[in-house]
């Protein structure tokens, strides 16, 4: 098999993805995605629609998700530089409701993290520039756009960047008590 699924000590539903990567001197070949090793593993999603943002250090992009009946599950990967990925469960009920699991992606360990319906998700840049791939398994919809605040004090996400730089609208989100979703753990 050309890829190793290791479910992450804090939050199980939460998948780390390490492909198989055959490296000479010309370059390297891997699989990226193979739907029937996903699905024989735990990831039964079917992805719809890619995103690729560009971004530099210490950009903070986050925490995002959107709300049911567009909540969408994402298979976030590095393709250049490296950035510290971070999922926080917004499901209600769940044994990990309100914790959060980081790690760390780039384009030398090759490592994919696979973020289920229910989760918050952002990333911060640890590399001079970083471009940060993910499939997500509903397309945009901004009616049901929705995130919470990078710093919440309640979930208390340890980034690596002291002062990040945001968007505005990063900057403005809700705290997670006061955020607008409607996960329930299954």
């Amino acid at each position: 098999m050309p890829f190793r699924f290791e479910r992450l000590k804090r939050i199980p539903d939460l998948i780390l993805v390490e492909p198989e990567v055959f490296e000479d001197h010309r370059g390297f070949l891997m699989e990226a995605y193979k739907r029937s090793d996903f699905e024989a593993n735990g990831i039964p999603a079917e992805f719809v629609q890619d995103i690729h943002s560009h971004s530099v250090r210490d950009v903070l992009r986050g925490l995002h998700y959107q709300k049911h009946p567009k909540a969408q599950g994402k298979l976030a990967r590095v393709v250049r530089g490296e950035v510290f990925d971070v999922a926080v469960d917004l499901r209600k009920d769940s044994p990990t409701c309100g914790r959060w699991e980081g790690v760390v992606l780039s384009d030398q360990n090759f490592r994919m993290l696979y973020i289920p319906v229910g989760f918050a998700h952002g990333y911060c840049v640890l590399s001079e520039e970083a471009e940060f791939v993910y499939k997500v398994t509903e397309e945009y919809a901004p009616e049901c756009d929705r995130g919470i605040l990078w710093n919440d004090p309640d979930i208390g996400i340890a980034w690596p960047a002291g002062k990040p730089i945001l968007s505005e609208k990063d900057a403005r989100l809700p705290l997670l008590r006061d955020a607008d979703h409607n996960f329930v753990f299954e």
